[in-house]
């Protein structure tokens, strides 16, 4: 009896030494997987801020090429402005119409530099605005494959491309359910624009193709366009009046239509978001 007792004080100790350092192993199990899921989260966020930044960058140096040509114009109306003067120097006499003509001239040239201003102040908000949007539509989309949905801004106009792949099976216009959870990502940032207007637009690529009611790649091409255009609008409350759907057909490749690989990055449905031209257009007209 007595060498029973001692048996279990001797193995009591090694067994609540066990239990002690599984539920420390576990919780350090859990914490380590913790710190793994914030370590990849900050590893999309990075990638994300450095995409961005990549192209906050070329929008400068497109700018920047902007601001040199207008600044040229304007150096050489000074130029020729400083010429005229100089050679008026040399005259005895001008007459009151010259005055009046050298006076009209000095003024065209501060309108001219003021109109340059104003537009480089309209262009610089502008990109801003495009930036906002492209950070804003690439943090509610996520980590998607670039393959998938990339958001890009080219010539100052953002777009978002959408391969079929993801919005719809082959030959099919009807949108995937996958495909609906982005687009409702999608459409929570542009109501959140509401003086945006875009267009949807469908590409092919050249296989010829009819079936049912759809005799050709226009056809097949418009049909995307309207199934995405409808699920914005009675799923995700999208004005109509601010989009278009448009077909494009086979006819605005990105690639090579001979690879199975360029095929598949030609089929693909194109957001575009349109220019403000009425804006623009105000900036042309006269002041008063």
């Amino acid at each position: 009896m007595k060498l029973k007792y001692f048996f279990l004080l001797a193995v009591a100790p090694a067994f609540l030494f066990s239990c002690v350092s599984s539920k420390k192993f576990k919780a350090a199990q859990a914490q380590l997987d913790s710190l793994n899921q914030a370590h990849s989260k900050l590893q999309g966020d990075f990638k994300l801020c450095e995409d961005t930044k990549a192209e906050a960058e070329r929008q400068k140096t497109a700018y920047e090429a902007q601001i040199a040509d207008l600044n040229k114009q304007l150096a050489f109306l000074k130029e020729n402005n400083t010429t005229a003067l100089k050679q008026l120097e040399d005259l005895s006499v001008i007459s009151t119409a010259q005055a009046e003509s050298i006076k009209k001239s000095l003024e065209n040239i501060g309108a001219k530099d003021a109109y340059i201003q104003d537009l480089q102040a309209a262009m610089a908000r502008k990109d801003s605005l495009n930036m906002a949007l492209v950070m804003n539509l690439k943090g509610a989309i996520g980590n998607l494959d670039d393959q998938d949905i990339n958001v890009k801004v080219d010539k100052g106009v953002v777009f978002i491309d959408i391969s079929d792949k993801l919005l719809f099976k082959s030959g099919s216009y009807d949108i995937t359910d996958k495909a609906k959870e982005v687009l409702g990502k999608v459409a929570q940032v542009l109501k959140a624009q509401p003086n945006i207007e875009f267009m949807v637009e469908g590409h092919t690529d050249n296989l010829s193709y009819s079936k049912g009611v759809l005799l050709d790649n226009w056809d097949l091409s418009v049909k995307r366009a309207t199934s995405v255009v409808r699920v914005l609008q009675k799923q995700y409350g999208i004005e109509p009046a601010k989009m278009v759907a448009a077909g494009r057909s086979e006819y605005i490749p990105v690639s090579d239509n001979n690879t199975a690989t360029g095929r598949a990055a030609n089929r693909r449905t194109r957001i575009a978001i349109l220019p403000q031209l009425d804006q623009f257009f105000k900036l042309l007209e006269p002041k008063q």
